[in-house]
């Protein structure tokens, strides 16, 4: 891995955790908060690739681990393994994989709705998929109760998908996908 591939994976596990002091968006009904972290999770894929992208969600993710309070509402430690958010925490590298994955098969003809795309489906819907069910395990509801309680993470989530595919292709000439393919 060069020194630069290392340097963007620190950064994005960085400005995750920034993205993190935003206040969380508590929604009452479900013990999973609105966030703005899952908008740096989907830039990462975009932006960085599936390599690049994926080690840093799992940097992220190491340093809530040993403490650090990175998460929304300055949370951190092993105790965030065991909420009702770990599914949606857990699935960001896979979710990162996903994006960058498929967002590197279209680099070359790289659109804006392309991205919003498959920011949508491995971004939002992969994410929900995965998160809902762990938290209605956790929370000891159905898996239905808990996929119908995630809609309410739609709208932002969209938003979020748009934003990230518009900045990744605004920024398509300084992305690490970019060198990947020159040098192929």
């Amino acid at each position: 891995m060069k020194t630069k591939e290392m340097v963007f994976a620190a950064l994005f596990a960085a400005l995750i955790g920034v993205l993190g002091m935003i206040p969380p968006i508590p929604l009452g009904f479900i013990p999973v908060p609105i966030t703005t972290q899952t908008l740096g999770v989907i830039l990462a894929g975009c932006f960085l690739g599936k390599k690049t992208g994926t080690l840093s969600v799992i940097l992220f993710i190491v340093l809530v681990a040993l403490g650090l309070p990175l998460l929304s509402g300055g949370r951190g430690g092993l105790s965030v393994f065991a909420g009702p958010t770990v599914g949606y925490f857990l699935s960001w590298p896979i979710a990162v994989f996903c994006i960058g994955y498929m967002t590197e098969k279209v680099w070359s003809t790289l659109r804006t709705w392309k991205v919003v795309i498959i920011n949508f489906v491995f971004g939002v819907v992969l994410i929900s998929l995965i998160g809902a069910p762990v938290m209605a395990l956790i929370t000891h509801t159905s898996v239905w109760a808990g996929l119908v309680g995630a809609t309410a993470f739609l709208p932002g989530d969209c938003i979020k998908a748009i934003i990230a595919a518009i900045i990744a292709v605004q920024l398509k000439a300084v992305s690490p996908i970019e060198e990947k393919v020159q040098h192929s």
